[in-house]
């Protein structure tokens, strides 16, 4: 009754995190991008752009197919910017531009919705919305089991990193009294409708997204992701975004009280480790990503994005996946749940 497939996720060869859902009421396309591999993935120029062109294939043909269009935020590999066609004639829910941002989002975000507003004959400067001011509590406040957490020797190094972080939060909040806003729209061929914390209704099927959530650590200067729950009578499917692993405890918390039957989560950058990843972060994302495994009844997690794109990545993330053969849950690829074998690892 209710479908799902994995559209093109970065086992496949490029990346993407673009997830099909389709129940008796919508069929639902979340995150239609799709990016070329980083220079270091070991296979060649021409093969990376062939799951370039292979994946962007997929993606318009799941997308003509979607009644809804879901943006969880604004990375080339979770929209695609300059293929407007996808979103003619749908209700596209969308992370709100105007606010848990960072700068070059917020610019992607504009120069996307002016593009896309024209081709309904809508100047977006002619619309904008005059500042709103709004009061934005730390975002610590609401990650109590991160915070909780004890760290050693390294505790007053991430003191500091915080106390910096939240200089720079309050920097962005600036930024966001002072926008100018991107309306949300509903005219016809278009329906825009900023999800940040929503749930929207089509006939028995509910889609809600969590409040923004950091992009893997606190105060990630990369920005602020959504989360998506789809619902059919008692059926849970949950798309995580760019949590990165999950590294944040209280993220994690999220998806073990949601319980669903099915989770497409995105890993750490393996390969990334010793740059913009450090081995606590990865700890922490591996026995968070452990705990959801040990923790729910989730039939199938997807383990995916982010993750396959060095060979090592299932050594990096062991204890994960010897917990999921442990309590006999399912947890594979993309690639694997299609039957082929990840890209990094067939090269």
């Amino acid at each position: 009754m209710v479908k799902f497939e994995p559209v093109w996720l970065d086992s496949l060869g490029a990346k993407s995190f673009c997830v099909s859902v389709v129940t008796p009421d919508c069929s639902l396309l979340i995150d239609p991008g799709v990016s070329v591999m980083h220079p270091s993935f070991p296979a060649s120029e021409e093969d990376k752009i062939r799951w370039l062109k292979a994946g962007r294939k997929s993606i318009r043909k799941a997308a003509e197919k979607a009644d809804v269009i879901v943006i969880s935020h604004y990375h080339y590999d979770h929209f695609s910017p300059g293929d407007l066609d996808i979103y003619r004639g749908k209700l596209l829910l969308a992370k709100n531009p105007n606010r848990y941002i960072n700068d070059s989002q917020r610019e992607r975000a504009y120069r996307f919705f002016q593009k896309l507003y024209k081709t309904h004959g809508v100047d977006l400067k002619e619309v904008m919305e005059k500042p709103k001011q709004a009061d934005y509590p730390n975002p610590l406040s609401s990650l109590p089991l991160a915070m909780s957490k004890g760290y050693g020797d390294y505790q007053r190094r991430r003191e500091e990193l915080l106390e910096k972080g939240y200089k720079w939060f309050k920097r962005r909040v600036e930024k966001w009294n002072s926008y100018r806003r991107i309306p949300e729209v509903n005219m016809e061929g278009l329906k825009v409708i900023f999800a940040d914390g929503k749930t929207v209704r089509i006939g028995d099927t509910k889609i809600s997204f969590s409040k923004p959530l950091f992009h893997g650590i606190e105060y990630s200067r990369v920005g602020w992701v959504l989360m998506t729950v789809v619902e059919y009578q008692g059926w849970k499917l949950i798309h995580s975004s760019d949590l990165n692993g999950p590294i944040i405890e209280d993220y994690a918390e999220l998806i073990i009280k949601e319980n669903p039957d099915i989770l497409f989560l995105d890993g750490p950058m393996t390969y990334m480790l010793g740059y913009t990843l450090n081995r606590i972060n990865l700890n922490r994302a591996v026995e968070n990503a452990a705990r959801i495994i040990s923790e729910t009844t989730t039939k199938l997690v997807i383990y995916d994005h982010h993750l396959p794109r060095e060979p090592r990545f299932k050594e990096h993330t062991r204890k994960v996946w010897e917990e999921a053969d442990r309590m006999g849950r399912k947890v594979i690829t993309a690639a694997e749940y299609l039957g082929r074998k990840p890209a990094v690892l067939s090269l």
